[in-house]
């Protein structure tokens, strides 16, 4: 694993809470319809009711998220087991990964266009928030 800089990790934290927080609204306003709804999961979903299903896991897996960085950065300060988040932290971070290339095989150009580099930072910013410390 490799060591980067307290500063580096705080504003890895700092992108992750801000992409997640505009990921909720985002899905927020895919759910109300201000958003077309072709340019989330790949462009697959045509039915309504799968709609609302899988915005609704969007929008708990971005909460889910924002909880664990928040108290992996200490935004939140309420006794955790530290084992659980790092757990949750790599999880969060390896889901990121495989979403970028599924991201780069949805069937519009806006989803991979957009959210390519978005899950792609998300990654990389998970993984810097695992990485240890330097001196």
């Amino acid at each position: 694993m490799f060591r980067t800089s307290k500063k580096t990790k705080e504003i890895a934290g700092i992108i992750l809470l801000t992409l997640f927080s505009l990921a909720i609204v985002f899905h927020l306003l895919v759910l109300m319809e201000f958003i077309p709804n072709d340019i989330v999961w790949g462009g697959r979903i045509t039915v309504k009711e799968e709609l609302y299903i899988f915005e609704s896991i969007s929008i708990f897996m971005n909460l889910l998220f924002l909880l664990i960085v928040s108290l992996k950065t200490g935004k939140l300060t309420f006794k955790h087991n530290q084992k659980l988040i790092q757990v949750l932290l790599w999880f969060m971070s390896i889901v990121f990964l495989l979403n970028t290339i599924g991201n780069l095989l949805a069937k519009t150009t806006t989803e991979t266009i957009i959210f390519t580099p978005v899950t792609f930072i998300s990654a990389i910013c998970g993984f810097i928030l695992l990485s240890k410390e330097k001196a």
